[in-house]
């Protein structure tokens, strides 16, 4: 049987992978914008670097719980 609160963090998960990859792609027009020779400003050399650590930490996540759904429901069609 499906374990509801499981599902529930499943979900959650996604939507923290959601967010997290909207957040990084809310910064694609500006950098896409920036001149090849040109500097990027500090400030948003912190926000990407913000947006990159979230967008990993939620990647990660979602992988282990994935990881961990899949170890379970290994183990009990042993």
């Amino acid at each position: 049987m499906t374990d509801p609160n499981e599902i529930r963090a499943l979900k959650a998960s996604v939507r923290g992978v959601l967010d997290a990859a909207a957040t990084l792609a809310a910064l694609q027009e500006k950098l896409e914008a920036l001149d090849d020779r040109g500097e990027i400003a500090a400030e948003d050399l912190e926000a990407l670097a913000a947006a990159a650590s979230g967008n990993a930490v939620a990647g990660a996540a979602l992988r282990g719980l994935v990881g961990a759904m899949q170890t379970r429901r290994g183990a009990a069609a042993s």
